[in-house]
Protein backbone atom coordinates (compact mmCIF):
# COMPACT_ATOMS: atom_id res chain seq x y z
CA UNK A 1 0.00 0.00 0.00
CA UNK A 2 1.18 3.39 -1.08
CA UNK A 3 0.61 7.07 -1.55
CA UNK A 4 -0.51 8.21 -5.15
CA UNK A 5 1.74 10.72 -6.67
CA UNK A 6 -1.08 13.05 -7.40
CA UNK A 7 -2.10 15.73 -5.31
CA UNK A 8 -6.22 16.00 -3.82
CA UNK A 9 -7.98 19.12 -4.39
CA UNK A 10 -8.51 19.22 -0.43
CA UNK A 11 -5.33 18.98 1.26
CA UNK A 12 -7.21 16.97 4.87
CA UNK A 13 -8.10 14.17 1.73
CA UNK A 14 -6.12 11.80 0.30
CA UNK A 15 -5.49 8.82 -1.65
CA UNK A 16 -3.78 5.34 -1.45
CA UNK A 17 -2.99 2.65 -3.73
CA UNK A 18 -3.97 -1.10 -2.67
CA UNK A 19 -1.97 -3.46 -3.83
CA UNK A 20 -4.39 -6.48 -3.21
CA UNK A 21 -7.59 -6.13 -1.82
CA UNK A 22 -7.01 -7.45 1.82
CA UNK A 23 -4.95 -4.81 2.66
CA UNK A 24 -8.29 -3.26 3.50
CA UNK A 25 -10.40 -5.00 6.39
CA UNK A 26 -13.62 -6.28 4.85
CA UNK A 27 -15.96 -3.84 6.49
CA UNK A 28 -14.03 -0.98 5.74
CA UNK A 29 -14.14 -1.95 1.87
CA UNK A 30 -18.09 -2.92 2.44
CA UNK A 31 -18.93 -0.03 3.85
CA UNK A 32 -18.61 1.78 0.30
CA UNK A 33 -19.00 -1.06 -1.35
CA UNK A 34 -22.70 -2.21 -0.20
CA UNK A 35 -23.91 0.81 2.35
CA UNK A 36 -27.29 0.39 3.68
CA UNK A 37 -28.64 2.85 0.85
CA UNK A 38 -28.36 0.71 -1.95
CA UNK A 39 -29.05 -3.32 -3.01
CA UNK A 40 -26.61 -5.57 -2.56
CA UNK A 41 -23.86 -5.69 -4.81
CA UNK A 42 -21.91 -9.13 -4.51
CA UNK A 43 -19.28 -8.29 -7.28
CA UNK A 44 -18.15 -4.84 -5.79
CA UNK A 45 -18.29 -6.72 -2.29
CA UNK A 46 -14.52 -7.61 -0.37
CA UNK A 47 -15.37 -11.42 -0.65
CA UNK A 48 -15.74 -11.49 -4.70
CA UNK A 49 -12.85 -9.23 -5.49
CA UNK A 50 -10.66 -11.19 -2.92
CA UNK A 51 -11.50 -14.98 -3.73
CA UNK A 52 -10.53 -13.74 -7.64
CA UNK A 53 -7.47 -12.25 -6.20
CA UNK A 54 -6.54 -15.29 -3.80
CA UNK A 55 -6.85 -18.08 -6.74
CA UNK A 56 -4.89 -15.97 -8.81
CA UNK A 57 -7.72 -15.52 -11.37
CA UNK A 58 -6.94 -12.02 -10.82
CA UNK A 59 -3.44 -11.27 -10.40
CA UNK A 60 -0.60 -9.50 -11.59
CA UNK A 61 0.15 -13.12 -13.23
CA UNK A 62 -2.97 -12.94 -14.99
CA UNK A 63 -2.80 -9.64 -16.33
CA UNK A 64 -4.86 -8.05 -13.90
CA UNK A 65 -2.54 -6.30 -11.38
CA UNK A 66 -4.50 -4.71 -8.41
CA UNK A 67 -4.24 -1.13 -7.80
CA UNK A 68 -7.65 -0.07 -5.56
CA UNK A 69 -7.87 3.05 -4.50
CA UNK A 70 -8.96 4.47 -0.98
CA UNK A 71 -9.87 8.05 -0.25
CA UNK A 72 -9.09 8.75 3.15
CA UNK A 73 -9.59 11.56 5.63
CA UNK A 74 -7.61 10.99 8.55
CA UNK A 75 -8.43 7.48 9.62
CA UNK A 76 -11.60 7.07 7.60
CA UNK A 77 -12.26 5.75 4.67
CA UNK A 78 -15.10 7.70 2.50
CA UNK A 79 -14.54 5.89 -0.92
CA UNK A 80 -12.86 3.60 -2.80
CA UNK A 81 -12.86 2.46 -6.13
CA UNK A 82 -11.57 -1.37 -7.57
CA UNK A 83 -8.09 -0.76 -10.40
CA UNK A 84 -6.56 -3.23 -11.84
CA UNK A 85 -3.25 -2.08 -14.21
CA UNK A 86 -4.21 -4.49 -17.25
CA UNK A 87 -1.02 -6.20 -19.66
CA UNK A 88 -4.58 -7.28 -22.13
CA UNK A 89 -8.21 -6.65 -23.02
CA UNK A 90 -9.34 -9.78 -21.87
CA UNK A 91 -12.52 -10.25 -19.38
CA UNK A 92 -14.25 -6.99 -20.20
CA UNK A 93 -16.78 -6.91 -22.27
CA UNK A 94 -16.43 -3.46 -23.43
CA UNK A 95 -14.31 -4.34 -26.52
CA UNK A 96 -11.22 -1.57 -27.11
CA UNK A 97 -9.26 -4.05 -29.26
CA UNK A 98 -9.95 -1.75 -32.22
CA UNK A 99 -8.47 1.57 -30.14
CA UNK A 100 -5.38 -0.56 -28.89
CA UNK A 101 -4.83 -1.83 -32.63
CA UNK A 102 -5.23 1.97 -33.91
CA UNK A 103 -2.71 3.48 -31.11
CA UNK A 104 -0.14 0.63 -32.35
CA UNK A 105 -0.08 1.45 -35.89
CA UNK A 106 0.37 4.92 -34.75
CA UNK A 107 3.25 3.84 -33.16
CA UNK A 108 1.47 4.36 -29.69
CA UNK A 109 1.73 1.95 -26.64
CA UNK A 110 -1.63 1.08 -25.30
CA UNK A 111 -0.72 -1.63 -22.32
CA UNK A 112 -1.03 -1.22 -19.44
CA UNK A 113 -3.71 0.54 -18.79
CA UNK A 114 -5.86 0.96 -15.94
CA UNK A 115 -9.47 -0.89 -15.42
CA UNK A 116 -12.35 -0.33 -13.04
CA UNK A 117 -14.81 -2.95 -13.05
CA UNK A 118 -15.52 -6.26 -11.77
CA UNK A 119 -13.23 -8.64 -13.39
CA UNK A 120 -14.75 -11.09 -15.66
CA UNK A 121 -18.08 -10.00 -14.73
CA UNK A 122 -20.50 -7.85 -18.07
CA UNK A 123 -22.62 -6.39 -14.84
CA UNK A 124 -23.99 -2.78 -14.20
CA UNK A 125 -23.07 -1.58 -10.76
CA UNK A 126 -21.73 1.37 -9.39
CA UNK A 127 -17.99 1.39 -9.77
CA UNK A 128 -16.86 4.40 -7.52
CA UNK A 129 -17.93 3.56 -4.23
CA UNK A 130 -19.04 6.28 -1.42
CA UNK A 131 -20.32 5.45 1.87
CA UNK A 132 -23.67 6.83 3.18
CA UNK A 133 -23.45 10.45 3.72
CA UNK A 134 -20.40 11.06 1.24
CA UNK A 135 -20.97 12.96 -2.11
CA UNK A 136 -20.64 10.24 -4.75
CA UNK A 137 -19.14 13.33 -7.02
CA UNK A 138 -16.54 14.68 -4.52
CA UNK A 139 -15.42 10.82 -4.19
CA UNK A 140 -15.53 10.57 -7.93
CA UNK A 141 -13.50 13.32 -9.09
CA UNK A 142 -10.97 12.72 -6.39
CA UNK A 143 -10.76 9.11 -7.47
CA UNK A 144 -10.40 9.67 -10.99
CA UNK A 145 -7.97 12.26 -10.64
CA UNK A 146 -5.79 9.98 -8.81
CA UNK A 147 -6.52 7.63 -11.51
CA UNK A 148 -5.34 9.86 -13.90
CA UNK A 149 -2.30 10.76 -11.69
CA UNK A 150 -1.51 6.77 -11.20
CA UNK A 151 -1.78 6.10 -14.75
CA UNK A 152 1.37 8.82 -15.75
CA UNK A 153 3.24 7.54 -12.75
CA UNK A 154 2.86 3.63 -14.39
CA UNK A 155 2.91 4.90 -17.81
CA UNK A 156 -0.21 3.56 -18.78
CA UNK A 157 -2.08 4.75 -21.53
CA UNK A 158 -5.81 5.32 -20.42
CA UNK A 159 -8.55 4.63 -17.13
CA UNK A 160 -11.34 2.71 -17.83
CA UNK A 161 -14.56 2.22 -15.75
CA UNK A 162 -17.22 -0.38 -17.56
CA UNK A 163 -20.44 -1.32 -17.05
CA UNK A 164 -21.17 2.13 -14.99
CA UNK A 165 -24.54 3.42 -13.36
CA UNK A 166 -26.05 5.63 -15.71
CA UNK A 167 -25.16 8.57 -13.24
CA UNK A 168 -21.84 7.66 -12.88
CA UNK A 169 -21.77 7.60 -16.69
CA UNK A 170 -23.27 11.23 -16.99
CA UNK A 171 -20.81 12.49 -14.72
CA UNK A 172 -17.86 11.12 -15.60
CA UNK A 173 -18.67 12.90 -19.14
CA UNK A 174 -18.63 16.56 -17.04
CA UNK A 175 -14.78 15.13 -16.11
CA UNK A 176 -13.69 14.68 -19.12
CA UNK A 177 -14.24 11.02 -19.75
CA UNK A 178 -15.72 9.94 -23.07
CA UNK A 179 -19.08 8.34 -22.93
CA UNK A 180 -19.51 4.66 -24.63
CA UNK A 181 -22.71 2.79 -24.88
CA UNK A 182 -23.72 -0.89 -25.25
CA UNK A 183 -26.70 -3.37 -25.53
CA UNK A 184 -27.40 -6.21 -22.69
CA UNK A 185 -30.93 -8.17 -22.02
CA UNK A 186 -32.73 -8.20 -19.13
CA UNK A 187 -35.94 -9.71 -17.97
CA UNK A 188 -38.14 -7.53 -15.40
CA UNK A 189 -40.14 -8.35 -12.32
CA UNK A 190 -43.52 -6.77 -13.35
CA UNK A 191 -44.74 -8.65 -10.12
CA UNK A 192 -45.27 -11.77 -11.25
CA UNK A 193 -46.36 -15.12 -8.84
CA UNK A 194 -45.27 -17.69 -11.25
CA UNK A 195 -43.91 -18.62 -14.57
CA UNK A 196 -47.20 -18.47 -16.72
CA UNK A 197 -47.97 -15.46 -15.19
CA UNK A 198 -45.32 -13.85 -16.90
CA UNK A 199 -45.81 -16.06 -20.09
CA UNK A 200 -49.44 -14.66 -20.48
CA UNK A 201 -47.77 -11.22 -22.03
CA UNK A 202 -46.79 -13.39 -24.70
CA UNK A 203 -48.13 -13.55 -28.04
CA UNK A 204 -49.83 -16.84 -28.65
CA UNK A 205 -47.05 -18.23 -31.27
CA UNK A 206 -43.91 -17.09 -28.85
CA UNK A 207 -45.76 -18.64 -25.92
CA UNK A 208 -46.91 -21.59 -27.05
CA UNK A 209 -42.82 -21.64 -28.35
CA UNK A 210 -41.21 -21.26 -24.82
CA UNK A 211 -43.61 -23.98 -23.18
CA UNK A 212 -42.29 -26.05 -26.10
CA UNK A 213 -39.19 -25.30 -25.23
CA UNK A 214 -39.51 -25.96 -21.65
CA UNK A 215 -40.66 -29.41 -21.89
CA UNK A 216 -37.91 -30.37 -24.51
CA UNK A 217 -34.94 -29.21 -22.55
CA UNK A 218 -36.32 -31.82 -19.49
CA UNK A 219 -37.09 -34.96 -22.03
CA UNK A 220 -36.16 -38.32 -21.07
CA UNK A 221 -36.75 -37.57 -17.27
CA UNK A 222 -33.90 -35.13 -16.38
CA UNK A 223 -34.62 -33.26 -13.35
CA UNK A 224 -33.30 -29.78 -12.21
CA UNK A 225 -32.17 -29.08 -8.61
CA UNK A 226 -31.26 -25.34 -7.01
CA UNK A 227 -28.52 -25.23 -4.48
CA UNK A 228 -27.27 -22.30 -2.69
CA UNK A 229 -24.92 -21.86 0.43
CA UNK A 230 -23.26 -25.07 2.38
CA UNK A 231 -26.04 -27.31 -0.11
CA UNK A 232 -22.96 -26.80 -2.68
CA UNK A 233 -20.54 -29.56 -1.72
CA UNK A 234 -17.17 -29.59 -3.32
CA UNK A 235 -18.17 -32.66 -5.94
CA UNK A 236 -21.03 -30.35 -6.74
CA UNK A 237 -18.05 -27.50 -7.35
CA UNK A 238 -16.24 -30.59 -8.93
CA UNK A 239 -18.86 -31.09 -11.16
CA UNK A 240 -19.73 -27.64 -12.34
CA UNK A 241 -16.30 -27.01 -12.72
CA UNK A 242 -16.12 -29.74 -15.91
CA UNK A 243 -18.89 -27.75 -17.20
CA UNK A 244 -17.24 -24.36 -17.06
CA UNK A 245 -14.07 -25.63 -18.67
CA UNK A 246 -16.11 -27.50 -21.33
CA UNK A 247 -18.03 -24.31 -22.43
CA UNK A 248 -14.87 -21.57 -21.08
CA UNK A 249 -12.35 -23.66 -23.96
CA UNK A 250 -14.95 -23.40 -26.93
CA UNK A 251 -15.85 -20.10 -26.00
CA UNK A 252 -12.58 -18.22 -25.08
CA UNK A 253 -10.19 -20.36 -25.88
CA UNK A 254 -8.93 -20.13 -22.16
CA UNK A 255 -11.29 -19.95 -19.44
CA UNK A 256 -10.21 -17.07 -17.06
CA UNK A 257 -11.21 -18.32 -13.70
CA UNK A 258 -9.71 -21.13 -12.04
CA UNK A 259 -10.91 -24.58 -10.01
CA UNK A 260 -9.78 -22.83 -6.35
CA UNK A 261 -12.14 -19.64 -7.39
CA UNK A 262 -15.23 -21.78 -6.71
CA UNK A 263 -13.75 -23.08 -3.85
CA UNK A 264 -13.14 -19.85 -2.45
CA UNK A 265 -16.01 -18.50 -3.26
CA UNK A 266 -18.35 -21.12 -2.35
CA UNK A 267 -16.76 -20.92 1.39
CA UNK A 268 -16.79 -16.43 1.33
CA UNK A 269 -20.07 -16.11 -0.29
CA UNK A 270 -22.34 -19.39 -0.65
CA UNK A 271 -25.14 -17.79 0.41
CA UNK A 272 -25.26 -15.85 -2.54
CA UNK A 273 -24.42 -18.41 -4.86
CA UNK A 274 -27.11 -20.53 -6.69
CA UNK A 275 -26.11 -23.63 -8.67
CA UNK A 276 -28.74 -24.87 -10.99
CA UNK A 277 -28.32 -28.62 -12.13
CA UNK A 278 -29.67 -30.90 -14.54
CA UNK A 279 -29.35 -34.12 -13.77
CA UNK A 280 -29.66 -37.20 -15.47
CA UNK A 281 -30.68 -39.40 -11.94
CA UNK A 282 -28.08 -39.33 -10.18
CA UNK A 283 -25.48 -37.77 -12.31
CA UNK A 284 -25.10 -33.75 -12.63
CA UNK A 285 -25.06 -33.01 -16.95
CA UNK A 286 -25.10 -29.72 -17.03
CA UNK A 287 -25.11 -26.33 -14.07
CA UNK A 288 -25.71 -22.79 -14.27
CA UNK A 289 -23.91 -20.36 -11.50
CA UNK A 290 -25.86 -17.68 -10.66
CA UNK A 291 -25.16 -14.90 -8.00
CA UNK A 292 -27.79 -13.31 -5.52
CA UNK A 293 -28.04 -9.67 -5.31
CA UNK A 294 -30.08 -7.37 -3.27
CA UNK A 295 -32.48 -6.55 -5.92
CA UNK A 296 -31.29 -9.37 -8.79
CA UNK A 297 -30.36 -12.72 -9.93
CA UNK A 298 -27.31 -12.30 -12.03
CA UNK A 299 -26.73 -15.16 -14.58
CA UNK A 300 -22.61 -15.98 -14.83
CA UNK A 301 -21.78 -19.16 -16.13
CA UNK A 302 -22.89 -22.08 -17.92
CA UNK A 303 -21.88 -25.76 -18.81
CA UNK A 304 -22.57 -29.37 -20.01
CA UNK A 305 -20.67 -32.68 -20.45
CA UNK A 306 -23.92 -33.56 -23.13
CA UNK A 307 -25.68 -31.77 -25.06
CA UNK A 308 -29.30 -32.06 -24.98
CA UNK A 309 -31.84 -29.48 -27.07
CA UNK A 310 -32.72 -26.37 -25.28
CA UNK A 311 -30.87 -27.29 -21.76
CA UNK A 312 -29.01 -24.57 -22.33
CA UNK A 313 -32.07 -21.84 -22.10
CA UNK A 314 -34.15 -24.06 -19.64
CA UNK A 315 -31.44 -23.56 -17.15
CA UNK A 316 -29.81 -19.98 -17.67
CA UNK A 317 -32.74 -18.15 -18.46
CA UNK A 318 -36.45 -20.08 -17.68
CA UNK A 319 -34.89 -21.71 -14.34
CA UNK A 320 -33.14 -18.00 -13.34
CA UNK A 321 -36.86 -16.65 -13.83
CA UNK A 322 -38.62 -19.19 -11.83
CA UNK A 323 -36.19 -18.16 -9.10
CA UNK A 324 -36.73 -15.00 -9.48
CA UNK A 325 -40.55 -15.19 -9.09
CA UNK A 326 -39.76 -17.30 -6.34
CA UNK A 327 -37.65 -15.04 -4.18
CA UNK A 328 -38.97 -11.68 -5.25
CA UNK A 329 -36.31 -10.53 -7.18
CA UNK A 330 -36.89 -7.52 -9.30
CA UNK A 331 -34.55 -8.46 -12.32
CA UNK A 332 -32.73 -11.24 -14.14
CA UNK A 333 -29.30 -10.36 -15.59
CA UNK A 334 -28.27 -13.14 -17.90
CA UNK A 335 -24.93 -11.63 -18.97
CA UNK A 336 -23.42 -10.34 -22.04
CA UNK A 337 -24.79 -10.27 -25.42
CA UNK A 338 -27.31 -12.88 -26.99
CA UNK A 339 -30.37 -11.85 -28.79
CA UNK A 340 -31.40 -15.12 -28.46
CA UNK A 341 -32.32 -14.00 -25.17
CA UNK A 342 -34.85 -11.70 -26.52
CA UNK A 343 -37.65 -14.78 -27.64
CA UNK A 344 -37.63 -15.87 -23.48
CA UNK A 345 -38.30 -12.28 -22.70
CA UNK A 346 -35.06 -10.85 -21.84
CA UNK A 347 -35.83 -7.17 -23.36
CA UNK A 348 -32.74 -5.09 -24.75
CA UNK A 349 -31.07 -2.45 -22.07
CA UNK A 350 -28.52 0.26 -22.51
CA UNK A 351 -25.23 -0.02 -20.47
CA UNK A 352 -22.79 2.19 -19.70
CA UNK A 353 -18.34 2.74 -20.13
CA UNK A 354 -16.53 5.77 -19.47
CA UNK A 355 -13.00 6.35 -21.06
CA UNK A 356 -10.03 8.38 -20.69
CA UNK A 357 -6.67 8.39 -22.96
CA UNK A 358 -3.69 10.08 -22.02
CA UNK A 359 -2.53 10.98 -25.42
CA UNK A 360 -5.00 13.67 -26.87
CA UNK A 361 -5.00 12.16 -30.54
CA UNK A 362 -6.05 9.19 -29.30
CA UNK A 363 -8.58 10.53 -27.37
CA UNK A 364 -9.45 12.66 -29.92
CA UNK A 365 -9.80 9.79 -32.66
CA UNK A 366 -11.88 7.69 -30.10
CA UNK A 367 -14.42 10.93 -29.22
CA UNK A 368 -14.80 10.89 -33.05
CA UNK A 369 -15.63 7.03 -33.23
CA UNK A 370 -17.72 6.90 -29.71
CA UNK A 371 -20.00 9.68 -31.22
CA UNK A 372 -20.97 7.60 -34.49
CA UNK A 373 -21.02 4.62 -32.49
CA UNK A 374 -23.36 5.97 -29.79
CA UNK A 375 -26.83 6.57 -32.21
CA UNK A 376 -25.98 3.35 -33.31
CA UNK A 377 -26.34 1.57 -30.69
CA UNK A 378 -29.41 3.30 -29.69
CA UNK A 379 -30.86 2.05 -32.59
CA UNK A 380 -29.81 -1.36 -32.43
CA UNK A 381 -31.88 -1.61 -29.17
CA UNK A 382 -34.95 0.43 -30.78
CA UNK A 383 -34.75 -2.30 -33.55
CA UNK A 384 -34.52 -5.12 -30.89
CA UNK A 385 -36.86 -3.97 -28.93
CA UNK A 386 -39.45 -3.96 -31.46
CA UNK A 387 -38.61 -8.04 -32.00
CA UNK A 388 -40.17 -7.81 -28.40
CA UNK A 389 -42.19 -11.71 -27.92
CA UNK A 390 -44.72 -9.62 -25.89
CA UNK A 391 -47.77 -8.62 -27.51
CA UNK A 392 -48.44 -5.78 -28.86
CA UNK A 393 -50.51 -3.43 -26.35
CA UNK A 394 -48.04 -4.57 -23.89
CA UNK A 395 -45.80 -2.20 -22.09
CA UNK A 396 -42.17 -2.04 -22.02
Amino acid sequence: MHDTPCPLPETAHRVRVLSRIADLPPETWDACANPASSPHDPFMSHAFLRCLEESGSASARAGWSPRHLALEAGERVLAVMPLYLKSHSMGEYVFDHSFADAYARAGGRYYPKLQTAAPFTPVTGRRILARDGVDAAIAEAALTAAARGLAEAEGASSHHLTFLTRGEWERLGDLGYLRRTGVQFHWRNEGYERFDDFLERFASRKRKAVKKERRDALAGGLTVEWLTGAAITEAHWDAFFAFYMDTGGRKWGRPYLNRRFFSLAGAAMGERLLLILAKDGARPIAGALNVIGGDTLFGRYWGCVEERPFLHFELCYHQAIDYAIAHGLNRVEAGAQGEHKLARGYLPETTYSAHWFAHPGLSAAVERYLERERPAVEEERRLLLEQSPFKRDEPG
